[in-house]
């Protein structure tokens, strides 16, 4: 059964330094996420995320994975999220997915996708997630 979720996000975004010199010749930006849940999920999730803009305004790439930890409609534990977000002329495609099997705690077992909105520079989400009967 899928239960909806929803609430509002502040987010951090920080410029790291490329591992592999190389990589910022070619463009490719690197970040630290750092995040705060409200609303039917509260807590704060780590991450971090690859980018790639290309010469034409708007058109670009970027994928990230985050760990959250925090609680939901009363379950607690934790779980990663995978974001890949393309940008076509300012066309936004973006598809964010719970990793299989990386639920812990009272989340094992977590599935869903979260959509992101952003209205006026406010952070919204959208989860929709199922998760397994709590055992004892």
């Amino acid at each position: 059964m899928t239960t909806h979720a929803s609430g509002t996000f502040e987010v951090k975004l920080a410029p790291q330094k490329p591992d592999n010199p190389p990589a910022e010749s070619a463009n490719l930006g690197r970040m630290s996420i750092d995040k705060q849940f409200e609303g039917d999920l509260e807590g704060t999730s780590q991450g971090e995320m690859l980018s790639y803009m290309t010469e034409v305004k708007g058109s670009g790439v970027y994928v990230a994975i985050e760990r959250v930890n925090g609680t939901i409609h009363g379950r607690s534990g934790s779980f990663v999220l995978h974001h890949t977000g393309i940008m076509s002329r300012g066309a936004p495609q973006l598809s964010v997915t719970v990793v299989p099997d990386s639920g812990t705690g009272q989340l094992k077992g977590i599935t869903g996708t979260l959509a992101i909105k952003v209205e006026n520079g406010k952070h919204f989400y959208e989860f929709e997630y199922s998760l397994p009967p709590l055992t004892e």
